[in-house]
């Protein structure tokens, strides 16, 4: 699993004209499945999204985590994510999750940040055509592996 984090000040995803998804400050975490991916990885990168230290304490230092803030988390689906870029000039995406099992473990995240993080976890709608709206604080953006 893949998530690829930005420290915002609000974020939103639209699908059709429709907001589905909103946070005022927190992360948004673009999400990119991969076939092996299972329980072990949903924990790890469940636990980094919401321990990360990547907002900052009384002195300014990047000390603080989504947890410590209060801030809201919003997830969204993203098999390009995952995609093979190592070599010519198109992606493949062997390396991502085909849909039905990257959905289901892109819920069992959903559902796991939703049960160890008290505030907002909003997210996209999986497999739709989204637009991502998002103040991005810093810039502050990050790779995580799990």
């Amino acid at each position: 699993m893949l998530a690829l984090i930005q420290r915002v000040t609000e974020a939103r995803v639209v699908v059709d004209g429709q907001t589905v998804g909103a946070i005022g400050p927190g992360l948004l975490a673009l999400v990119g499945v991969q076939p092996d991916d299972g329980p072990a990885q949903v924990a790890k990168l469940g636990d980094r999204l919401l321990r990360y230290r990547v907002f900052s304490d009384e002195a300014g230092k990047m000390n603080r985590a989504l947890a410590d803030t209060g801030g809201g988390l919003l997830l969204v689906s993203q098999f390009t994510l995952a995609a093979d870029t190592a070599s010519g000039l198109r992606p493949s995406f062997s390396t991502a999750a085909p849909p039905a099992e990257a959905e289901r473990i892109f819920g069992d995240l959903v559902d796991y940040c939703r049960q160890h993080h008290s505030y907002a976890v909003e997210t996209g709608r999986f497999g739709a055509n989204m637009q991502v709206h998002l103040v991005n604080d810093g810039p502050v953006t990050f790779l995580l592996r799990a």
